[in-house]
């Protein structure tokens, strides 16, 4: 029974991101429509991979974390302020997929699928992470946020611990906290500075 939370923790996601959606619509959000294409890929690639491997509502956190992506990546193309830069780090990223997908189908081995779509999403988060810190009022640290409650739920899903049901969403619950304290953190050190 309890392995029904993530479809609340989805919830949770697609309201919190809603916010984000939102934004990019208004142009006040500027995503890099690179980044967030790879955040829709890899996570999709380790959908598939886990499923394959024998995870269930495990999966559904995973699953989220990449439909969002795509819905913001979606929003971007009404937003003349988002973006495509391609730099090294994105030329990684889609390597890291690519070679995800070969790997997969050669090995049959759905660990290595899911490890090269860990590689290649945490590449992508890198440009973010450091726009973030830089110029946080790009950002939207609400959808940081309900993403970090959606992969909390997977605890309540997961049937095995097998890597290949828990190595994402653990991934994701790092990766959610880093770019919410990136968005959130000068904010608060100007808080903390002014009292």
């Amino acid at each position: 029974m309890l392995q029904y939370i993530v479809f609340i923790g989805g919830a949770i996601n697609l309201a919190g991101s809603a916010t984000y959606f939102r934004d990019t619509l208004r142009g006040d959000t500027k995503p890099n429509r690179v980044t967030w294409l790879m955040w829709t890929v890899a996570p999709f690639i380790a959908t598939v991979a886990a499923v394959s491997a024998g995870a269930t509502f495990a999966a559904v956190p995973i699953f989220m974390s990449g439909f969002i992506p795509l819905l913001i990546l979606i929003a971007s193309f009404v937003n003349r302020k988002a973006y495509w830069k391609l730099e090294k780090f994105d030329y990684i990223c889609g390597a890291c997929s690519v070679l995800a997908l070969i790997l997969w189908g050669v090995t049959k081995d759905p660990l290595i699928a899911i490890i090269f779509a860990l590689l290649s999403d945490a590449f992508a988060a890198v440009p973010t992470l450091i726009k973030a810190w830089k110029y946080p009022e790009t950002e939207t640290a609400m959808a940081y946020l309900a993403g970090l409650i959606n992969a909390l739920t997977f605890f309540f899903a997961i049937k095995t611990w097998s890597i290949t049901e828990y190595l994402f969403p653990i991934y994701l619950i790092m990766i959610n906290i880093f770019l919410f304290v990136s968005v959130m953190g000068k904010r608060i050190f100007k808080i903390r500075k002014s009292d």
